[in-house]
């Protein structure tokens, strides 16, 4: 089996339309979804919810964050 460098190598050898239906390919394939992964997100944002209900957490309006970029 390639390393990752030599694949790397490969494919940069590859045409440019080529090397973009690669990096789609490769990018579905990590997008599959994680069982494990989806239940600790659906956790935490179920924590933050009842914080925000609960006045325990603090918001931010969307004018203060957009002032820290300007």
């Amino acid at each position: 089996m390639l390393c990752a460098k030599e694949l790397y190598q490969q494919a940069n050898q590859l045409p440019p339309l080529e090397k973009l239906r690669l990096a789609e390919l490769l990018l579905a394939d990590l997008d599959t979804p994680d069982p494990a992964i989806d239940t600790v997100w659906r956790d935490e944002a179920q924590k933050r919810w009842q914080a925000y209900q609960t006045g325990e957490l603090q918001t931010v309006s969307y004018d203060a964050v957009m002032q820290k970029y300007k």
